[in-house]
């Protein structure tokens, strides 16, 4: 005997009950967003404030800052107007980066009002430069682990 698929209009039709797939798929989704690693992504920006106009003051640059020069022209890296390798090839860069801070820690140098060794950086490059360059020699920067990185933004057109 076959199944009959007409019948009578007295018989129950069948039906499918979505409600508890809703309940699991609920359940699921609650699940998985507890459990999904939520990545930390900070980028600390220290912003200057307005400099103090005062009289007669002799300023002299901290002499423990690192800042590093993207040139446009020829997409070279300076560090401290001292060459130091290009934006493809970052290597140089980072390996003097890291015997400064070695030297430091050596030294126990520190920053000032912290207890950390001094280690900040700041990348100088003009506003042609592209994104990527620049991101290249982020990069050197934190591998030879610098903190905090900052970015000075000029207008350097004629470099």
């Amino acid at each position: 005997m076959g199944m009959s698929t007409g019948g009578s209009k007295d018989e129950a039709t069948p039906n499918i009950n979505v409600t508890p797939l809703i309940d699991v798929l609920l359940v699921l989704l609650i699940i998985f967003m507890i459990i999904t690693p939520v990545k930390p992504s900070r980028f600390e920006a220290k912003v200057p404030s307005e400099p103090k106009k005062q009289e007669g003051l002799d300023v002299k640059p901290n002499p423990l800052t690192l800042v590093i020069t993207i040139r446009r022209s020829d997409r070279s890296v300076q560090l401290n107007n001292e060459s130091a390798g290009s934006v493809d090839d970052t290597e140089e860069l980072t390996k003097r980066l890291q015997n400064i801070f070695a030297e430091r820690e050596r030294n126990d140098v520190r920053r000032e009002g912290t207890n950390e060794i001094e280690k900040t950086i700041f990348i100088k490059s003009p506003t042609m430069v592209r994104y990527g360059d620049v991101v290249k020699v982020i990069d050197a920067a934190k591998l030879a682990g610098a903190e905090p990185i900052g970015l000075q933004i000029d207008d350097l057109s004629a470099d």
